[in-house]
């Protein structure tokens, strides 16, 4: 029975370290900044759903890219009071996102 319990926790931590697969982003965009609902720590690879709601009161936008490759993975705009959720998958690696039309600083996180 102790080895069981101690093979659970051992099982357990292991799957902490590799951090929660794919999930839910919900990020809202004020005027210059952007404040995200999730902790966007120890993200693990997979599919993500991805809301951004603009509450900036003017035209903002989204953009999401590969820091490894400087590639843009999603970029588009948002209008007072819009929201729009995508759907990607993000391998592990570091990411970071930002608004190019009323700018922001970049925000990076990575995943698992």
């Amino acid at each position: 029975m102790k080895i069981l319990r101690i093979l659970a926790l051992t099982l357990f931590a292991l799957a902490l370290q590799a951090g929660t697969p794919g999930g839910a982003i919900t990020l809202t965009e004020h005027n210059g900044y952007f404040s995200a609902k999730e902790t966007l720590a120890g993200l693990g690879a997979g599919e993500f759903s991805v809301t951004v709601e603009n509450k900036s009161g003017k035209l903002a936008g989204f953009q999401l890219q590969s820091v490894a490759t400087g590639k843009t993975l999603e970029k588009f705009p948002l209008k007072p009071g819009e929201r729009r959720t995508i759907k990607l998958t993000l391998e592990p690696g570091d990411y970071r996102y930002r608004c190019p039309i009323n700018p922001t600083p970049w925000y990076e996180f990575s995943v698992e």
